[in-house]
């Protein structure tokens, strides 16, 4: 609370960093429509992936939660986005550390970071090219 009682609500804003390399790469080896399709749908099963894995947490199905995370820092990597596939990993270390408090933590920034990517993933693609 602040000095007038109002409770004040923090709302952080992750930086998201980016490598816009693993892009341009996909560009250059595909060709222009061939790698836009490609990196369309690799930002779609993202997507779904971070989902899948949001309602397992919502759930609390951890049985195949570490193997999900995995291959979520895998597809971040793959597209360049740095930052998510760095939380992922922390994400990950705490789960198979069995912390709960850092996971939970670790959860909400994965999230803000996900959401961070996949607002600006169009955005991100084309100035990669």
């Amino acid at each position: 609370m602040d000095d007038t009682g109002k409770i004040t609500t923090l709302r952080p804003v992750e930086r998201v960093r980016q490598d816009g390399e693993a892009i341009a790469a996909i560009y250059r080896n595909l060709g222009t429509t061939t790698a836009e399709q490609m990196v369309t749908r690799a930002l779609g099963e993202l997507a779904l992936a971070m989902a899948g894995i949001a309602s397992q947490v919502k759930e609390r199905q951890l049985t195949d939660l570490a193997r999900q995370l995995r291959r979520l820092q895998r597809m971040a990597e793959n597209l360049g986005m740095i930052s998510l596939a760095q939380v992922a990993g922390n994400a990950l270390d705490c789960l198979e550390r069995s912390d709960s408090t850092a996971f939970s933590a670790v959860w909400a920034r994965l999230l803000r970071v996900a959401e961070r990517c996949l607002a600006i993933d169009k955005d991100f693609a084309d100035r990669s090219i």
